[in-house]
């Protein structure tokens, strides 16, 4: 039965003069995959920079199953099964697929800086984990025949999804993509919304995406911000007839706005 993981209630975040989050409210749960979209300059991802730590707002509350985490390091929420990709993608482009997934394992290690000087019998344990872990996540994502392939010489869909890899390879039970889509060609898409179908077994997901026809196709439930506040919420057939959000994207509730939410 899904439960509530994360629970985010009146989170505000300003700027200066801007509010970019304006009291803001939302509930994760378990086992689902949520959709956040919206006009540029919504506060979408401001909201996972509040999340995960980057940035800490100034008003409300962060609660991750059941822990208030507002003012958490973003290392502290890591530790505490929040992992996030960004809109760049993030990687040591000469380094190989299968070191590029390991160096997501770090926050798992259990040693310390001085094993590296004096091997211990826990440093092996502690490598042969790891590497295992890595062979897990070179087989889900279907990495392992470019696994000692510089990243940096992959195509774009191959590099976001070792950027994926990295990620889960945290053993995360929240994992946050940010514009995951972005830059990938229709085939990659697909494939990319067969993917995540899979790691929704493995933990829940919020995507912040512009691609909405994306969102549609694999969101239980969607979330529609503008002005840094929810003006939207439930399921993507819902939201895409809403007047607000048809009036958030184009300034109009006409049919034309309806067409390009995806509406039929």
């Amino acid at each position: 039965m899904a439960h509530n993981e994360l629970i985010l209630t009146d989170v505000t975040k300003r700027f200066g003069g801007l509010t970019a989050v304006d009291a803001l409210s939302f509930k994760v749960e378990s086992g689902q995959i949520y959709g956040i979209i919206g006009p540029n300059g919504a506060g979408k991802t401001t909201v996972f920079n509040c999340i995960t730590g980057i940035y800490k707002s100034e008003e409300g509350s962060v609660l991750w199953r059941g822990e208030e985490i507002r003012g958490k390091t973003p290392y502290q929420i890591v530790d505490r099964g929040i992992v996030r990709t960004f809109q760049t993608i993030r990687l040591f482009g000469q380094m190989s697929v299968a070191e590029n997934i390991m160096s997501g394992r770090h926050i798992k290690s259990t040693q310390r800086w001085w094993h590296g000087i004096i091997p211990t019998p826990g440093k092996k344990r502690d490598e042969l984990e790891n590497w295992q872990k890595v062979e897990e996540q070179l087989d889900f994502f279907k990495l392992s025949e470019f696994a000692a392939t510089p990243v940096g010489s992959l195509p774009y869909g191959l590099q976001r999804r070792v950027e994926i890899a990295r990620a889960m390879a945290v053993e995360p039970t929240l994992l946050i993509l940010d514009e995951p889509a972005a830059g990938l060609g229709q085939d990659d898409i697909d494939k990319f919304a067969a993917l995540l179908q899979q790691i929704k077994q493995r933990c829940s997901i919020i995507i912040v995406e512009h691609h909405v026809d994306f969102i549609g196709e694999i969101s239980d439930q969607v979330y529609v911000l503008n002005f840094g506040k929810v003006i939207a919420s439930g399921s993507f057939d819902t939201v895409k007839r809403d007047p607000a959000v048809l009036a958030a994207y184009l300034g109009t509730s006409s049919q034309s706005g309806n067409d390009q939410l995806g509406a039929s």
